[in-house]
């Protein structure tokens, strides 16, 4: 049995009230299995917030904390299927940047179950004091920022007039400005030391103010850029695109979707999403080509079929125009 999984279940059995979700978590960033020098003493203030990983021995996870804002980066390293568990007095919010699995659900409590697939560039908000739960059987080695807010520190200012108890738990919805900072926030995580304290304190002012306009109504997801798509207009072509990746898709057929004309629906498509329809449609197939590289048994020519390749040089060529590298050689880089 794995001995941290041991040691977290012990300690829960004795204050299941106190401990979930909480793990010794140093303030200075240390990487998971680094030790604290034999002088140092466990403290209150030494101990965070932090998801439970079961198994944990498929992960690496890199910690860091500021105050009332703490942070860890969540790595795969192989493709055994896993369990995420938390409950704490601690807002959580999940940024995925690559999720794919097979199988498996994620549960808030408070909200339906989802069994979706693919909840890659997805976040996922859990109110303090609220459950989660989720399985995965994963198809991608993925990766996760874990962000833990506590009520008592920065959601508790003054200046804010907001109850924290108040927010609502959303389950695998799309905000780019909440995005953004979360991969600043994941920036300074890797970088490790404590030299961007104020920075990152800076950047938690910002993510509180975010999750307080989603419950205000006015996610900038659902306010269209300036001559760019609605939200539910970039949500639908989208899933859209998602769903017909193997299928040659018409500029006609798109801005039908959202009731454009053709030449109006490609202006404002590249305000919202930075590229062309087309080049937006090629990325997406090479996206998903890299998480069908990840399964060691496909081979480049069935990844090319299931794309809609007509060959495996057609896949080659839009994987090196995409990433500078061919689907063998990325294939090697993940070993």
């Amino acid at each position: 049995m794995n001995t941290r999984a041991t040691w977290v279940t012990a300690i829960q059995a004795e204050r299941p009230d106190q401990t979930a979700g909480i793990i010794p978590f140093p303030v200075r960033a240390a990487p998971v299995g680094s030790s604290a020098p034999p002088s140092a003493k466990p403290t209150a203030e030494m101990h965070r917030p932090s998801v439970q990983i079961r198994p944990d021995g498929g992960v690496r996870r890199q910690m860091m904390a500021w105050g009332g804002l703490a942070g860890e980066v969540v790595r795969m390293i192989t493709h055994e299927p896993f369990e995420v568990a938390f409950q704490a007095p601690f807002n959580l919010l999940v940024a995925y940047e690559r999720a794919v699995r097979r199988e498996g659900e994620t549960i808030i409590h408070g909200l339906p179950r989802s069994t979706m697939h693919d909840f890659s560039q997805k976040l996922t908000f859990v109110p303090a004091g609220h459950s989660f739960r989720e399985t995965q059987h994963p198809r991608d080695l993925g990766r996760a920022t874990y962000l833990y807010i506590d009520p008592a520190g920065i959601l508790a200012d003054p200046e804010l007039r907001v109850d924290p108890s108040a927010l609502e738990p959303r389950l695998f919805f799309a905000n780019q400005a909440l995005w953004e900072t979360v991969l600043k926030l994941r920036g300074l995580i890797e970088l490790g030391g404590s030299s961007g304290s104020l920075y990152a304190e800076a950047l938690g002012a910002v993510l509180t103010c975010e999750l307080l306009r989603l419950d205000d109504g006015l996610t900038l997801t659902d306010s269209p850029a300036r001559g760019g798509l609605a939200g539910w207009q970039r949500r639908a072509v989208a899933e859209y695109v998602e769903e017909n990746l193997a299928e040659s898709i018409s500029l006609t057929t798109l801005a039908g979707l959202v009731r454009l004309s053709p030449f109006h629906f490609s202006r404002a498509f590249k305000r919202s999403f930075g590229v062309p329809p087309h080049r937006y449609h090629a990325n997406r197939r090479v996206e998903r080509a890299k998480t069908l590289l990840a399964q060691p048994a496909r081979s480049v020519t069935s990844i090319a079929v299931e794309l809609g390749f007509s060959e495996p040089s057609a896949l080659t060529a839009a994987f090196r125009k995409v990433t500078a590298q061919t689907p063998t050689g990325y294939r090697r880089s993940l070993i």
